[in-house]
């Protein structure tokens, strides 16, 4: 039997087109985390979110808030920075921002940014003191170099400078306005919604921020500087004066 030959088929002249590259997806940014907390001078207690305990290494539901348990997660090093700041910032009514290192399970250190910004009363005394604790992971290194990308340690000092003075304003501005409508509340017997309404009202009416027309009820208060006179009036005419007879 004679064996035929298998048949050839022709080459295809048509070139296969090839997959199109994928663009390079870009390195996904490193997510912050953030831990908020208070600190009652005058109760001396402590208070912070389950943020701030995630940071610390705390278990959930664990020990008490206090002093004790910040500064043990930190570095023997920046204890001394830390408890000083805290002092400072209770007694002079001075903000700080700090660059400390928290501790981790593994052993290693975890670079973070400590906020502290007073909380005054009517009087200008420090009632309290309220911050975050802002974690800074590193940043990815790319396995290609990106042209004309390159960051230098100093951009990333700039960057956070600037995030943590954006954080600062945010924090100031909050504390203002609790301490306004605090003075609202008293001032008026009225609640917490209704004195954030007022305040909101008096900005709609004047064009001024809210954090402007708190921070000027909370000078006028505390005696620093006389009430805007558009601020005065739009106050007297939600809460005019009780006639005495």
């Amino acid at each position: 039997m004679t064996a035929t030959a298998s048949p050839i088929l022709p080459r295809s002249t048509v070139a296969r087109a090839r997959p199109a590259a994928q663009p390079a997806r870009p390195a996904p940014t490193p997510q912050r985390l953030a831990g908020r907390y208070r600190y009652d001078r005058r109760a001396g207690t402590w208070a912070w979110s389950p943020e701030m305990s995630v940071l610390l290494n705390l278990a959930r539901g664990g020990a008490h808030p206090c002093t004790e348990l910040l500064v043990r997660s930190l570095h023997p090093g920046d204890r001394p920075r830390v408890l000083d700041a805290v002092a400072g910032a209770c007694t002079t009514g001075v903000p700080f921002a700090l660059r400390v290192r928290l501790g981790s399970r593994g052993g290693g250190e975890r670079p973070a940014v400590l906020i502290g910004e007073p909380v005054l009363d009517a009087a200008g005394a420090v009632d309290a003191l309220e911050g975050l604790l802002v974690e800074v992971p590193p940043e990815p290194h790319p396995s290609v170099p990106r042209p004309g990308a390159v960051e230098t340690e100093v951009d990333r000092v700039h960057a956070l400078e600037t995030e943590v003075s954006q954080l600062r304003t945010a924090m100031s501005s909050r504390a203002a306005i609790e301490q306004a409508k605090g003075i609202l509340m008293l001032l008026t017997s009225c609640g917490e919604q209704v004195a954030f309404d007022l305040l909101a009202h008096i900005s709609s009416n004047s064009h001024r921020k809210v954090r402007d027309v708190a921070v000027a009820i909370v000078e006028s208060a505390a005696g620093h500087a006389g009430l805007p006179e558009d601020i005065q009036a739009l106050i007297r005419d939600v809460c005019p004066p009780t006639p005495h007879h």
